[in-house]
This record gives C-alpha cells, structure tokens and sequence, in this order.
C-alpha cells in the first residue's frame, strides 16, 4: 500500500508516548475519583468495542458486492455517505477542536507564547491548507503516472495490432489500464488515503488518552460514544475506500489501519498511565497542535471531498428525492455527533 501513509502510522505511535510523557506543573484535573483496577476493565471493554465498531463500520461499504443496498452505484450509498460524512464534520468542528482550544489556552501553559496568538486555529487552517496541497499533488501525481502508462499501452496497442490474433487480447488490456487511470478512480484513491491519514492522527491520541485515565466516571461515558464515533467514521472511511477500488491487499491493511488505531492508541495509554499527565505542559501543546491538525485535516475532507463531491454530482442535482434524503441524513450525522459531546 502507499508507504507514506504506513511510515506517518507508526511514527505517530512511537512519538507520541515519548512526547506526552512529561512532568506536570499543574493540579491534576480529571474528573471523578481514580480507581485503577475499575478503570482497567473500562479500558480493556473499550478496547474491545471500538475494536468491533471500527471493523464493522469500514468493512460494511467494503463488502457492498454482497449486500446490493451498499453498493456505491445505489442511492442508499449517496445517503450512508452523508451520515457518515456529517459524523466526521461533526467530529473535526464539535469534538477535535475545542479540545484543542482547551489544550493550547490552558494555564498550565506558559502566557507567552501561547496566550498571545491563536494557535489552534491556525494550525487547523494550515492543515487544511496542507491537506488542499497534498490532494492536489498528489491527484496531478497520479494522473500524469497513469497518463504515462495509457500511452506506453497505446504504443504497445498499435504495435501488436499488426498482428490480427492478439487484437483482442490487447484491446481488452488498453480498456482495463484506461479504467484504472479514470480521474474519478484516481481522485477517490487520493481521497481515501488523506481521509484515513487525518482519522489515524486523531485516534491515536483519543486512544492515549483514554488509556491513560485512571477515572472510571470519565472513560464510562466515553466507551459507548467512540464506539458510535468508530463505527460511522469508519463507514465514511470505508465508502472511500469501495469507492476506490483497490485491490484486496491494500483494503485489507487500510481497513486493519483504522480498525487497530484507537484500540492500540489505548493500549499505549494503559502502557504509559504511570508517567502519562494530560496536564503537563509538553502533552498539552502535542495533544493540541495534533489535534488542530486533525481537525483541519477532518473538516477540508468532509466539505470538500465527500459532501461537495457527492452533492454536486449530477445524478444527485438531477434527483430531487435523493437531495432531500442526502440532507437529512448530513444534518442527522451531524446532529447526533455533536449530541455526543455532552458526554465525550
């Protein structure tokens, strides 16, 4: 699969813990009484639900071949997408960001320069520039690689034409190497890896810090809504990813990426409870800036690869049910993300 997107995984994981790990200057402030034995058993349940949630969830629209209502040529999919397309919005604007508004204004920081200028957001607008540049590159990337190949088949085509018995067989692999190359293909891919590369950022450190509590009255509430959280972003994830049509290699380690994310980002939590303070300043500012990141990352996809993709094409325009459906569904996913965060 792409080595980019496997190499910013695992740097993610083996950075983080390090970075996190630091003393605190500040009053603990976690919610509830810590109780680590009670705490653990929430932790290894949520382990285990986020775990079968995200699975779930990203391999639902994968395995569209055999349930027909999931297949993206329906307009049920167009509908499913928006859902899930609302929960990510949802997730960057409601959840992500003002957790990292709290992280970088936090007393616990130093006055200058953190309470001087307004990091989150920039962060979060320069992600999504970054994110507008990466897509574009990388989609004129794959386009002019692709183009290449087309050629190098024409020329082959043109050859072999001579010869009256491989006629067929050639045509048959000029049409394959065209499909392959088709923009709307090349653009889906493109959109799949940045989408799971912006997840991945944010459920590492959801995981760490879940992992890392020691309070069973904050993680209870949180078990029930990042599975929910997983399973809906997973579906938006897992659209992408059908739509994409990679081969089976690579959907099964980009479903396994999202999948493993948060559970492992927990395990790396319970892993450094021991040194981890959510409230010491160096986990503050890493937790912010990353979570900035993620939001900007989050956001740009939501409105402009998923939602202004899906509702400016022209089978949508031309239905006025499917528009109306596609809405309620972005406005109920939206919705019901953000009623989650009265408890996570």
């Amino acid at each position: 699969m792409n080595k980019p997107l496997t190499v910013s995984f695992l740097f993610l994981l083996l950075l983080l813990p390090i970075l996190v790990s630091a003393e605190c200057t500040c009053d603990d402030a976690e919610g509830g009484e810590s109780n680590r034995s009670e705490a653990l058993k929430y932790k290894l349940t949520a382990f285990a639900l986020i775990l079968v949630a995200g699975a779930i969830g990203v391999c639902l629209p994968i395995l569209g071949k055999t349930i027909p209502a999931l297949r993206p040529e329906n307009d049920i999919f167009f509908m499913i997408k928006a859902f899930a397309a609302g929960v990510i919005l949802a997730t960057g604007f409601v959840h992500i960001l003002p957790d990292a508004f709290e992280n970088l204004t936090s007393p616990c920081l130093q006055a200058n320069p953190w309470g001087n200028f307004p990091f989150t957001g920039f962060v979060a607008m320069m992600s999504a520039i970054g994110t507008l540049m990466v897509d574009t590159f990388a989609t004129s990337y794959y386009k002019s690689s692709h183009f290449n190949k087309a050629q190098s088949v024409s020329v082959d085509e043109e050859h072999a034409s001579h010869v009256h018995v491989h006629t067929h067989a050639t045509n048959g692999h000029a049409h394959g190497s065209a499909e392959s190359g088709s923009p709307d293909l090349i653009r889906n891919r493109v959109i799949s890896q940045v989408l799971e590369l912006g997840i991945v950022v944010h459920s590492v450190i959801i995981g760490i810090s879940l992992g890392a509590s020691q309070s069973p009255q904050t993680i209870k509430p949180l078990v029930a809504a990042l599975s929910f959280h997983q399973f809906f972003e997973g579906m938006g994830l897992g659209g992408c990813i059908s739509q994409a049509k990679f081969k089976s290699r690579a959907v099964t380690i980009m479903a396994l990426f999202f999948s493993l994310t948060t559970p492992v980002g927990i395990g790396i939590g319970i892993g450094i409870s021991n040194v981890y303070d959510e409230n010491s300043p160096t986990a503050l500012i890493v937790e912010g800036v990353f979570n900035s990141a993620s939001a900007g990352i989050l956001i740009y996809m939501a409105l402009v690869d998923l939602l202004a993709a899906d509702f400016m094409n022209p089978r949508m325009q031309s239905n006025r049910r499917l528009q109306l459906g596609a809405n309620l569904s972005l406005l109920l996913g939206a919705g019901c993300m953000s009623l989650l965060a009265k408890w996570a």
